[in-house]
């Protein structure tokens, strides 16, 4: 088949890999615009760029999609399909008629639940057990679309979002290739979105990382996990800053007001939650780098009773 890829970030590049590797014909991959990073500002391509760079596969990085020109350009390649992983812009109708077979979506949920941007934050963040990746056929909605293939993927009681991409990432590229085989053939069955049991995985914001203490040490240990690595759980100590990188429930009881620490052993801290102990083991203080609880408490003492937070 005929492929076009639509596709920015690293959960992407597993499928472009696999329907390149397949032997597919990719005459373009269109991908969101370099962008500055680090403190240099250097500009800096896309995961899904550097891949087609180093194939040699065109790359068209248009700011907007829905723009004349954009969409002229788009209907030059001659697309059997388009198949999109976490591209970062909407298709319009008239985008999504291009193709002879339309433009199938690679999305890190098990449609309906988690529509919309962070699937994979808000399924950790709600304590899922389970969520997977399915492979749609993309309407006008937002992930709205027909079912054509799924797969379940367990989530881990210590995956974090960075984990759980890894593992839907490779779901995504194992399935994306035998769905474009069965539907070059028309053998596959399209299954319609059930109406009830979906809900909407909006963007993560910043905000969202600030600790409350007064939350249960399970709420908390998901919003640490959740939000690995962005924008990551974080309080403050002694005026500065202070993100939780790990942690786990320990099952106590708190014997203290939310956020004071109960007690500090020799890799960890344990701090009072509303709802039993959280037991911190890796953390980063404003101005230095991520490092073990262990390493932290050499510089910094943290004596019972001091409190996290405001």
């Amino acid at each position: 088949m005929r492929v076009v890829f639509m596709g920015t970030p690293d959960f992407a590049v597993g499928a472009l890999r696999a329907i390149w590797e397949a032997g597919h014909e990719i005459p373009a991959v269109i991908t969101q615009p370099d962008k500055p990073k680090g403190r240099g500002k250097t500009l800096q391509m896309p995961p899904v760029k550097a891949f087609a760079v180093e194939k040699g596969i065109e790359v068209f990085q248009p700011e907007r999609l829905k723009r004349p020109e954009a969409v002229e350009r788009l209907a030059s390649y001659g697309a059997d399909v388009f198949v999109v992983a976490a591209f970062g812009q909407i298709l319009s109708r008239e985008i999504l008629q291009l193709p002879v077979y339309g433009c199938v979506n690679i999305h890190a949920s098990l449609l309906p639940k988690y529509r919309g941007s962070a699937p994979i934050q808000w399924a950790i963040l709600n304590g899922e057990t389970v969520s997977g990746v399915t492979i749609m056929q993309m309407d006008e909605g937002i992930d709205t679309g027909d079912m054509l293939f799924k797969r379940e993927v367990p989530i881990n009681p210590e995956d974090t979002a960075s984990t759980l991409q890894d593992k839907l990432a490779e779901a995504g590229a194992a399935l994306i290739v035998p769905a474009l085989d069965a539907i070059e053939r028309g053998s596959i069955q399209a299954v319609p979105q059930p109406e009830e049991g979906g809900c909407y995985a909006s963007m993560i914001d910043k905000k969202m990382g600030l600790i409350d203490f007064s939350r249960s040490a399970e709420q908390i240990h998901r919003q640490i996990r959740g939000l690995n690595p962005w924008p990551s759980a974080y309080t403050s100590y002694k005026g500065k800053t202070l993100k939780i990188w790990e942690a786990r429930v320990t099952g106590e009881e708190a014997d203290g007001c939310p956020g004071s620490v109960s007690r500090v052993e020799k890799d960890a801290v344990c701090v009072n939650t509303g709802d039993g102990l959280l037991r911190v083991t890796r953390v980063q203080i404003e101005g230095k780098k991520q490092m073990p609880v262990k390493d932290f408490l050499l510089g910094y003492r943290m004596d019972k009773g001091e409190m996290l937070g405001c």
